[in-house]
């Protein structure tokens, strides 16, 4: 009697072990799998962030289809908890947009929009900005010359990270707008400077050097016909104010009948005649030969823009 009440007594003991170990909590693994998180009640799974990216492994597994054991499971730079809650991306694809930027360099390199795949709106997606073209995805107009970078890029293939792709100095999207090539730098064209001349002590006659300057000045104006030129003329420092302003005025006058004598009209011509020349020569700048110096007898020629830049 005594020995089936032990035996009684040692089932009912291992099936009470067997019982409690059955309703209690599952033994973690030493290694997490999905299907051993798969096995788990939902209530556990809510309770879970095996990845700690701030989604539940409830909702990694059931609503997102998300890997609940990699924080970024498409492997874009950005957690999955960012995807879906701040930026709405997709945590399942790098490139939500397809823009050619994943979506952690849209958002932690570039400062794009990770679902627009084209922030600034200029005709040209983000990732063919950073990669491609070296232009600015946040700024329609990277080298600011009036086009956006898409229409210089598609449109009139000029470099949208030089505003003046041609080095006429008038800027892309100036040409653009008044009808001239900006990929050709004779159009409009542009007078950059125009020969100085210089002349002998209380004289206004042309030199045969200072003849073949004006020369070159004048095929410059006769070959871009839009542009003035204004010629300034000045004396040294010897001698009175006003002696020197008459000497001046002849100077300009000799220089703007050399031009009207070679074809440019005097419509297009400005003249001054300025007397003493602004700065004093230096000593060491002195003729040896005659008072004064010559870099202050001397007659500017400077061209007039018709465009007025």
């Amino acid at each position: 009697m005594v020995q089936k009440n032990s035996k009684t007594l040692v089932l009912s003991l291992l099936l009470g072990l067997f019982v409690f170990s059955s309703c209690g909590p599952k033994p973690e693994p030493d290694v997490l799998t999905i299907e051993y998180l798969r096995s788990l009640s939902d209530e556990e799974l809510k309770a879970r962030d095996s990845d700690g990216d701030g989604l539940s492994d409830y909702d990694e597994l059931y609503t997102y289809n998300t890997n609940p054991l990699s924080p970024d499971s498409d492997q874009d730079g950005l957690n999955d908890a960012e995807e879906v809650g701040t930026y709405e991306t997709d945590p399942l694809n790098p490139d939500t947009d397809g823009d050619g930027l994943n979506d952690g360099a849209e958002v932690n390199a570039h400062k794009t929009n990770p679902v627009n795949p084209d922030t600034d709106g200029d005709g040209l997606s983000d990732g063919a900005e950073v990669n491609t073209h070296n232009t600015d995805p946040t700024n329609a107009d990277t080298d600011g010359d009036g086009l956006n970078d898409g229409a210089e890029v598609n449109t009139h293939s000029t470099n949208p990270v030089n505003p003046d792709s041609d080095g006429d100095d008038y800027t892309d999207g100036w040409e653009v707008e008044n009808g001239f090539n900006p990929l050709d730098d004779s159009d409009p064209g542009r007078i950059r400077e125009l020969n100085t001349i210089y002349f002998g002590f209380d004289k206004s006659n042309i030199t045969t050097a200072a003849a073949q300057s004006l020369a070159d000045n004048v095929e410059q104006l006769i070959s871009l016909p839009n542009f003035r030129v204004r010629v300034d003329a000045y004396t040294d420092h010897v001698g009175g104010d006003q002696y020197n302003l008459r000497l001046s005025l002849r100077r300009a006058n000799s220089v703007v009948e050399f031009y009207r004598n070679n074809g440019v009209s005097e419509d297009r011509i400005d003249s001054r005649g300025l007397g003493k020349a602004p700065v004093p020569c230096l000593a060491s700048e002195k003729d040896a030969d005659t008072p004064g110096c010559q870099r202050n007898r001397r007659a500017e020629s400077a061209p007039l823009n018709p465009y007025g830049l």
